[in-house]
């Protein structure tokens, strides 16, 4: 039980913040680490599965598609998982979201450090490549494993969790009624497509309504993806060319990215480095269009030194503007409401990383690969 520090029956907030930081941030690792393992050993598909699909590759169009079927079960998957944290997270402190999309990038790193290690232990061995591949796998799944349980016995029964949850339950949120019976607090019934109130017009607000009001953060968001997804990881794979670090260049680009997008996402931590500036996002992420010429021009003319520099910056700002809007979007609405937006903004995220990842395909247009 949560107790109460005054006469309107509100909880009390308890310590605990710099923990459930932590947590938020595995948490946010385990969220990526299934997708960043399929992404990351992508030298080993092109060596299974050449892009000839009329031979049907070396591997066979059955176990293409087991693949292709491996992937999808991960996008379903991680479009729950990344939908439904976000959402509860939007109703608790700012720093609990910067944590759990710190820990999106610390999985891209630390996948990318892992790659690296295991092609370095096998590159020499029969059949290394497969053999790097499958331990790689292994310890991905292990990690899965840990942040499934410690999800369901460390984060929700931290009491600074509890707070947070029975908070957004007395303003109406319908979506913690499990940790509600745990506090003894009782949530009022509303309407299905109705989310809580607009705080600045004292109005109930539906989710149309909700969505609309922050339409150009969902703009944002979509936009950010789908030109980091044009680029990531496809092009990195298909489109640099060969140079001095022959098989290990597109592994060295993929860790570079996930390092600075990491190291990008702290940024917003210092707060006169912050953007909140709603017209400012948006305008930045509109200029990132830019990188799609500037990618195909350095890959044609440039060496490797500046496609490192330019997937640099591409991670730079994808990760500091991520952070930016999630955080930002999230004040001046109460539980109900905050909850509902995480999930929007969520789906216009996802919704940019698939649309990316369609355009992705364009790099191929006029190099005779299918």
């Amino acid at each position: 039980m949560i107790s109460s520090d005054d006469s309107t029956g509100a909880p009390r907030k308890p310590e605990g913040k710099c923990k459930a930081m932590v947590v938020c941030f595995i948490l946010g690792l385990g969220s990526l680490v299934s997708w960043n393992s399929m992404l990351t050993i992508g030298d080993y598909y092109y060596e299974v599965f050449p892009w000839n699909l009329a031979t049907s590759g070396k591997g066979g169009i059955v176990a293409y598609i087991g693949i292709l079927v491996a992937a999808a079960c991960f996008g379903i998957a991680g479009g729950h998982v990344e939908g439904g944290m976000v959402g509860d997270l939007c109703f608790m402190c700012p720093e609990f979201i910067q944590s759990y999309l710190a820990g999106f990038a610390a999985s891209g790193a630390l996948t990318s450090l892992l790659r690296m290690l295991t092609k370095l232990a096998f590159e020499k061995s029969h059949n290394g490549l497969r053999k790097g591949a499958i331990l790689f796998l292994a310890i991905s799944t292990f990690i899965e494993f840990l942040c499934i349980f410690l999800y369901s016995i460390c984060f929700t029964k931290l009491p600074i969790v509890k707070y947070y949850r029975s908070k957004a339950a007395l303003e109406g949120s319908k979506t913690v009624s499990a940790d509600l019976a745990a506090a003894g607090i009782q949530t009022k019934t509303h309407d299905h497509d109705l989310v809580g109130y607009d705080n600045k017009h004292g109005e109930r607000l539906s989710k149309k309504q909700l969505f609309l009001e922050n339409l150009d953060y969902a703009a944002t968001l979509f936009l950010i993806f789908l030109v980091t997804l044009s680029i990531f990881p496809g092009f990195l794979y298909e489109n640099t060319g060969s140079h001095q670090l022959g098989t290990w260049y597109p592994i060295v680009l993929i860790t570079m990215y996930n390092v600075v997008d990491l190291i990008s996402r702290y940024i917003p931590l210092v707060q006169w480095l912050k953007l909140e500036s709603r017209k400012g996002l948006l305008i930045v992420s509109l200029s990132r269009f830019l990188l799609i010429p500037a990618f195909y021009f350095t890959a044609k003319y440039g060496d490797q030194g500046w496609m490192i520099v330019l997937t640099s910056f591409l991670a730079l700002t994808n990760g500091y503007l991520t952070v930016c809007v999630l955080t930002v979007a999230p004040r001046g609405y109460k539980g109900p409401e905050q909850n509902a937006l995480g999930n929007l903004l969520v789906l216009s995220l996802l919704c940019g990383i698939c649309s990316g990842a369609i355009l992705d395909w364009l790099w191929l247009i006029g190099k005779g690969t299918f």
